[in-house]
């Protein structure tokens, strides 16, 4: 027995001293080392097939219930386009049928609406949430700002869908006896719908979202809706990792679960997407996002950019062959993503470049803390009324943009052998052989905090009395309600929201002169603080006063809120169209005495601060019922 050679278990080599008994004596003793569990686990068939893959993962309920939410979304565009068309159409007929009529003669138009429609207009198209607020915000403290609240219809078309997106969660198989193929469910089931959530997502997040001139829906609604599935989607994605991390911990220890986050890049690409979309969840919580909102914004792009990027490597790296199935639905989000950052640019390089030059802004501080800027772009940019754009200053954070109502605008236009020729009419046409060339916009821009307050200290700073400086105009946005069709609009503004109605007043002036318009009687009400502010829009009024027939068709209420001087009520015209009047005005009396004026269909437009939206909107609904058609729009920015 000495003849027979045994590999020694230590060293690895033939021992030719030891005896066959021997040699399987010592062999025994490493047994126990190699068979040691806490080296080697034993994975447990219960645990360990649902911790990744789609084991467990009910992959055709994920799909229906995907294809009912995305049917869900589009039956609601489609039924919204079809009301859409409906509205269009019934504006065009009133458009047609009265824009040669004289405003008394306008009966049929004022009167002429469904049985039904009052009703639905004052309890779910135009009512608050509850009672009266809506666009005034709820603010705990000066410092401590928590939102507005949506509308009645709003809130219930976000019930709906976050409702549905919850029912469709929880649709399991409850009977399963295996808590963790129950895990493995949940885990399919929330990952599945928070990234179908991030198509709508990305795609209401976007300026240039071509559904808001189709469906007639303003931005501010779509980034109501976009905060709302953000937060939805959010909660999917944690209970999705919660799901996992539930199973892992049971088959492999938190050690387990360490060392897939750090080692797996399944697991490690999914964790950081995770990590980035719970804190755009905790930065976009309202009293964050308005303290901070320009930092919150930079900082909301860059972290959503970061979890798009891990959401499709934790897709394609799935050992899934083939990766996962939702890797179409990422690629979406890509494209939407870049092709709404593409048409900003193509807007931002047409607009403020040609061979005339590039676009030049002058910046002038207004009394009450605020800034005239006029910009002129180097080509014709046509502007509809109520439109916006969003504006960039070199040297004054180039790199933020921010919206802001377009006051005044004029297009010049250069004949082949005559002087220039400048039209002040948003209305008429050019002259006949002349080309147009180029269009100054003009903005009131209030100075609050961040990028505003420095636009406005710079400006006063300046030793010329008026800053001049390259800038970019990206727009014009929105301008999707049309007043043509009424002939009797009444216009509310508060402040620096005067410039989103002073567009309408000289279009639908010159509209009535034309006959292009059905309007035969605007009436203004501006609220501000003092007598100074009326410098803001002087060059502007001053054209507007001096416009065909403004007379018969234009009356002006100024409201001072806080005058520094004690003051009754001013006649600021001889022709008794313009009044500056003491204190707040009382908005249910106004619009009473308009509505026993009224000439054919009356709509009334506010553009101001959130309260006094909300006054208006109430007396609206106040006013529905009453015998007379009476529509509402508000311009607002909720941020």
């Amino acid at each position: 027995m000495r003849g027979l050679r045994m590999d020694h278990p230590r060293r690895g080599i033939a021992d030719p001293d030891l005896t066959f008994p021997e040699a399987l004596l010592q062999l025994r003793d490493t047994i126990p080392t190699i068979t040691n569990t806490q080296e080697i686990p034993i994975s447990n068939p219960t645990i360990t097939p649902y911790n990744t893959g789609l084991n467990g993962v009910n992959q055709p309920n994920n799909m229906l219930f995907t294809d009912i939410l995305w049917w869900t979304l589009g039956g609601l565009g489609v039924m919204i386009l079809l009301i859409r068309i409906g509205q269009l159409a019934w504006a065009k007929l009133r458009l047609v049928s009265a824009m040669n009529t004289k405003g008394r003669q306008q009966h049929f138009w004022k009167v002429k609406q469904w049985s039904w429609m009052p009703g639905l207009k004052r309890s779910l198209i135009y009512a608050p949430l509850w009672k009266k607020r809506h666009n005034r915000e709820i603010q705990l403290s000066s410092a401590v700002n928590m939102g507005t609240l949506p509308s009645r219809l709003q809130a219930a078309v976000l019930l709906v869908y976050l409702g549905s997106n919850l029912a469709y969660m929880f649709v399991l198989d409850w009977q399963q006896a295996n808590k963790y193929a129950l895990c493995a469910e949940i885990r399919g089931r929330s990952g599945t719908l928070s990234v179908v959530n991030m198509i709508p997502l990305i795609i209401f997040a976007g300026r240039n979202n071509p559904l808001i001139g189709l469906l007639n829906i303003s931005f501010d609604t779509y980034n109501l809706l976009h905060r709302w599935m953000g937060r939805m989607s959010v909660f999917e994605v944690l209970i999705h990792f919660i799901a996992w991390a539930v199973v892992q911990v049971a088959d492999d220890g938190w050690e387990g679960v360490k060392h897939k986050i750090l080692y797996d890049r399944f697991i490690s690409s999914g964790t950081v997407g995770v990590v980035a979309m719970f804190v755009i969840l905790v930065l976009s919580l309202s009293p964050v996002r308005h303290a901070f909102y320009e930092s919150f914004l930079n900082t909301h792009i860059i972290l959503a950019l970061v979890a798009f990027i891990c959401t499709w490597i934790h897709c394609v790296s799935a050992t899934v062959h083939g990766g996962l199935p939702q890797i179409p639905w990422v690629l979406a989000i890509f494209i939407l993503w870049g092709a709404e950052r593409f048409a900003r640019v193509i807007r931002l390089a047409y607009a403020n470049r040609s061979s005339r030059g590039y676009t030049t802004a002058t910046v002038e501080p207004m009394p009450g803390e605020a800034c005239r800027v006029t910009m002129h772009l180097p080509r014709h940019i046509p502007v509809r009324p109520g439109q916006h754009a969003y504006l960039r200053f070199a040297g004054l954070k180039p790199w933020e943009n921010h919206p802001f109502s377009i006051a005044w605008f004029e297009h010049t236009y250069s004949p082949s052998s005559l002087p220039t020729y400048s039209s002040s009419s948003s209305s008429e046409k050019h002259p006949p052989g002349t080309t147009p060339t180029s269009t100054t916009v003009s903005f009131i821009i209030g100075a609050h905090t961040g990028f505003t307050r420095q636009l406005y200290n710079t400006a006063r700073a300046s030793p010329l009395g008026a800053l001049t400086l390259r800038a970019a105009f990206e727009g014009p946005y929105a301008g999707h309600h049309s007043f043509d069709s009424y002939g009797h609009v009444v216009l509310f503004a508060g402040a620096t929201g005067i410039t989103h109605q002073l567009s309408y007043i000289r279009h639908l002036i010159n509209g009535c002169n034309d006959r292009t318009a059905c309007t035969r009687r605007i009436t203004l009400v501006w609220i501000v603080r003092d007598h100074e502010v009326l410098e803001w829009i002087h060059p502007y009024m001053e054209q507007i006063l001096r416009l065909p027939n403004r007379q018969e068709i234009l009356r002006i209420k100024i409201f001072v809120t806080r005058p520094k001087t004690a003051m009754g009520v001013n006649v600021l015209s001889t022709s008794g169209t313009v009044q500056k009047l003491p204190g707040r005005p009382n908005v249910v009396t106004l619009l009473a005495k308009e509505q026993d004026e009224q000439m054919g269909a009356m709509v009334v437009g506010v553009c101001g601060p959130g309260g006094l939206g909300d006054d208006v909107r109430g007396a609206v609904r106040g006013m529905q019922g009453l015998g007379t058609v009476v529509d509402f729009v508000e311009e607002s920015f909720t941020w």
